[in-house]
């Protein structure tokens, strides 16, 4: 499993707008069959502040993700949301198992 933490600092005036676009390619995203999991959070202290956690089943479902109409609608109309670029960290899945058991 490949597991990605995407942070986004968005302007105050487009919060709104971004969960909208942001929900909506989560939906669609979960849809995938590579995809296990792909939340959209938001900070409770600094609401401009989200956390996209997009969990693939493997490294290539995450390449193939990014190929979807989708995510690039997703891209394109958050691009001028967005206070300062994203970040992404990857991450490798320890525990628990891709199946949820120890």
């Amino acid at each position: 499993m490949l597991i990605v933490h995407v942070f986004v600092h968005v302007k105050q005036d487009q919060i709104e707008a971004f969960k909208e676009a942001s929900i909506e390619n989560a939906k669609n995203s979960i849809k995938e069959p590579g995809i296990a999991r792909f939340d959209v959070i938001q900070e409770m202290d600094d609401p401009t502040r989200f956390l996209l956690v997009e969990v693939y089943r493997t490294p290539e479902d995450s390449g193939r993700h990014k190929e979807t109409p989708h995510y690039a609608k997703w891209r394109d109309t958050v691009a001028d949301m967005m206070a300062e670029p994203r970040k992404s960290i990857k991450y490798k899945n320890i525990f628990p198992h891709e199946k949820g058991r120890g």
